[in-house]
């Protein structure tokens, strides 16, 4: 299951307040290309019918059914890749069941955040 570090909870959490969607869930996507690269995407959304909605580190996400084996043993972190340039990075934990450092409830039974709903 996909969790977030605080510092990318952090930033979902300010941006959330600034574009006025203070309070909504994020959906997080991920799809491969035709090329088979791995893109992702991110977006405040309302749950929809099969999503798989879950708390981690005080916020609500959302995962539709195509994304979640894309997504399972991912970590969403906000670093500076460069001076002065700060970007969300998708990380791939390699499955061994540790958690990153994060305060989400812990390790669940797949590795991941607790799940909700």
């Amino acid at each position: 299951m996909l969790t977030l570090t605080p510092a990318a909870a952090t930033q979902i959490h300010a941006s959330s307040i600034e574009s006025d969607a203070a309070g909504m869930a994020l959906r997080v996507a991920a799809k491969i290309e035709d090329d088979g690269q791995l893109t992702f995407g991110l977006g405040y959304d309302e749950e929809r019918e099969h999503d798989l909605s879950y708390e981690c580190e005080g916020l609500t996400l959302l995962i539709a059914p195509p994304s979640r084996e894309l997504l399972e043993d991912m970590v969403l972190d906000f670093v500076e890749v460069e001076p002065g340039n700060w970007q969300f990075v998708f990380m791939q934990t390699g499955g061994s069941g540790s958690c990153p450092p994060s305060s989400c409830g812990g390790c669940g039974s797949r590795g991941g955040c607790s799940s909700g709903n």
